[in-house]
């Protein structure tokens, strides 16, 4: 069964004089996405193919998660903060290429992580499993199992698998 790791990028900084776009991670951004990338990597959850918003922050939250077996696409749209446009890019990620869903490489996905930013990826996680946290901070991620495929996920498919913040 195929598995959605839904990310929230690490914290980062007030941005005075900066587009929001290009607003790095602090200190503590930095720290957690570091300890968020060894519990992913402690777990066993490297994904086969990483979508990543093109901010400055999502890259750097990815970059600090160390995840370096890992196809990446960055993808300007997951800034756009729309949870039905994530539902479309994860489809289609899942989906592409050979039968049963491919990262290009001729392998199947059957770990997606997707790095984006709040309120889009918190509906989004309680879109697909018709739960989710009170909060999602930053640096939240949720892993949601997929049953019958990166085709079949819709609204209310995924299941809550995991939820885990930096204070935990």
């Amino acid at each position: 069964m195929p598995s959605l790791i839904v990310l929230r990028h690490a914290k980062a900084a007030a941005g005075l004089g900066l587009a929001d776009i290009d607003r790095p991670l602090t200190d503590r951004g930095r720290r957690d996405a570091a300890e968020t990338g060894e519990w992913l990597r402690g777990g066993g959850m490297t994904p086969d193919l990483v979508l990543c918003s093109t901010a400055v922050r999502t890259r750097e939250t990815l970059d600090r998660l160390v995840l370096t077996t890992s196809r990446v696409e960055y993808e300007s749209r997951i800034y756009d903060n729309d949870p039905e446009t994530l539902l479309s890019l994860v489809r289609e990620a899942g989906e592409s290429g050979v039968t049963g869903g491919s990262d290009g490489s001729g392998r199947e996905v059957g770990t997606l992580l997707l790095v984006g930013h709040n309120p889009s990826v918190h509906q989004f996680v309680h879109d697909l499993t018709g739960r989710a946290p009170e909060a999602f901070p930053t640096c939240a991620l949720a892993v949601i199992d997929v049953p019958g495929g990166w085709s079949e996920l819709r609204h209310g498919t995924g299941e809550l698998a995991a939820f885990r913040t930096p204070e935990d």
